[in-house]
């Protein structure tokens, strides 16, 4: 997916506020381990601030945001089931919520069992299933050779990106810090189809944070 010449994100590129680099990232490419392809929905969380970020109810995730630098991968588990990807800004954490395959989508169908396209990385769980995420990325670089994320091309109209609500949240659910593409069928949420998660249980709202409940490490 690499082409000569074409320079991959760099540290400066996420040293900007966490909203301007969640929907800059959208249209651009995304390569793990030889597996990738186009993001196309992203979410941003606030560092200070903004209570659906995990930095705002657990110490380990402020003091991993406050020691590693922008570009530095961040992930935590979803209930229990999957790995998510999300990368350090300036002032917050990104979560990359979907993307289209276009770079190693054998190996994505194989780890997702699944031959449908739209399905492999429709999601954030899915995205991590398939790019085979796991603890031992947590703390890791996105600006690596093997990992790191490349311009839009030259046709991309950065006028179809759209500010929507976040998903599956029941803190600041009305935030409209999630970017996607509408049109694109590899999206996980279609806009204005987001709605807040319902707290069953006292206390479960303490782990309401990125995107759905997780543990962070």
């Amino acid at each position: 997916m690499r082409q000569r010449g074409v320079k991959a994100a760099t540290q400066e590129f996420f040293n900007r506020h966490h909203v301007t680099v969640a929907q800059d990232l959208v249209g651009r490419s995304l390569v793990w381990d030889q597996v990738g392809g186009m993001i196309v929905e992203t979410e941003a969380y606030g560092a200070i601030d903004d209570p659906a970020c995990h930095t705002a109810s657990r110490s380990s995730a402020r003091a991993f945001f406050e020691l590693n630098p922008p570009g530095t991968v961040y992930v935590y588990i979803n209930y229990g089931l999957h790995w998510l990807l999300n990368v350090l800004a300036a002032d917050g954490i990104v979560l990359i919520r979907a993307i289209q395959p276009m770079l190693g989508i054998e190996a994505m169908s194989v780890r997702r069992k699944q031959t449908k396209e739209t399905s492999l990385c429709s999601g954030p769980g899915k995205l991590g299933q398939a790019l085979a995420l796991s603890i031992a990325d947590h703390g890791t670089s996105l600006l690596t050779p093997d990992r790191h994320v490349l311009p839009r091309s030259p046709e991309f109209d950065a006028d179809s990106i759209v500010a929507d609500t976040r998903v599956g949240l029941s803190k600041a659910y009305d935030i409209p810090w999630r970017f996607l593409l509408p049109e694109n069928p590899h999206i996980s949420v279609a806009v204005g189809k987001a709605v807040p998660r319902q707290i069953k249980r006292r206390g479960s709202s303490d782990e309401d944070s990125i995107g759905a409940e997780g543990t962070e490490f």
